[in-house]
């Protein structure tokens, strides 16, 4: 299992513009044999401060200092708005550790959202994923989730599933960046007309 603690932050900090900032760390709370699983499982081991220098550590905050233009910098947030005045933004990481897969699962692929939370499967918070994407990039010069989309615990107000990832596109259609999106239910405000 590989780990992004404290010290491996060190890089994503300088980006940010919080060089010289103090981030401590508590203990790990997984023992022995969840490491050992999530070593064999592929699993990466991030530290996620709550702030840093004063800065809540948020989507938002993340956003801002990596901007949305690829042609300006990268890693990047993917340039769309329409998240700006949601909740989830605005919510800190939980300064605490977490175990995240580096790999999507295959078997969960093409599987509506909800089937895999009633399979029993957990979704990570976007902010956590996002925090993941840009300290993984620091510390390793690598990208995650290069083409796929990962399922998040977050919705937007109309309670519709929030997904991100997909840095790059693999068609070479759309600018990369970490994008972060919907899924859009099915309501009645959705219908067809009839059209000759």
């Amino acid at each position: 299992m590989e780990r992004i603690s404290a010290v491996e932050l060190r890089p994503l900090l300088d980006a940010l513009g919080l060089s010289g900032a103090e981030v401590t760390e508590t203990a790990v709370p997984f023992g022995d044999a969840v490491l050992e699983k999530a070593h064999q499982e592929g699993y990466i081991l991030v530290w996620c401060p709550s702030s840093i220098a004063g800065h809540a550590i948020t989507l938002r905050f993340l956003r801002e200092r990596f901007g949305i233009d690829p042609a300006v910098s990268e890693p990047c947030f993917y340039n769309q708005d329409w998240y700006l005045a949601e909740s989830f933004m605005d919510q800190p990481l939980d300064n605490s550790w977490h175990l995240i897969k580096k790999e999507v699962l295959e078997e969960s692929r093409a599987v509506q959202p909800g089937d895999l939370l009633a399979a029993g499967c957990s979704f990570p918070p976007a902010v956590v994923c996002a925090w993941t994407f840009f300290a993984w990039y620091y510390a390793r010069s690598e990208y995650l989730w290069w083409h796929d989309f990962v399922w998040c615990s977050d919705v937007d107000h109309n309670g519709d599933r929030v997904y991100v990832g997909k840095y790059h596109d693999i068609d070479g259609i759309n600018k990369n960046g970490f994008s972060i999106h919907r899924h859009l239910a099915l309501r009645p405000c959705y219908a067809a007309v009839s059209y000759q």
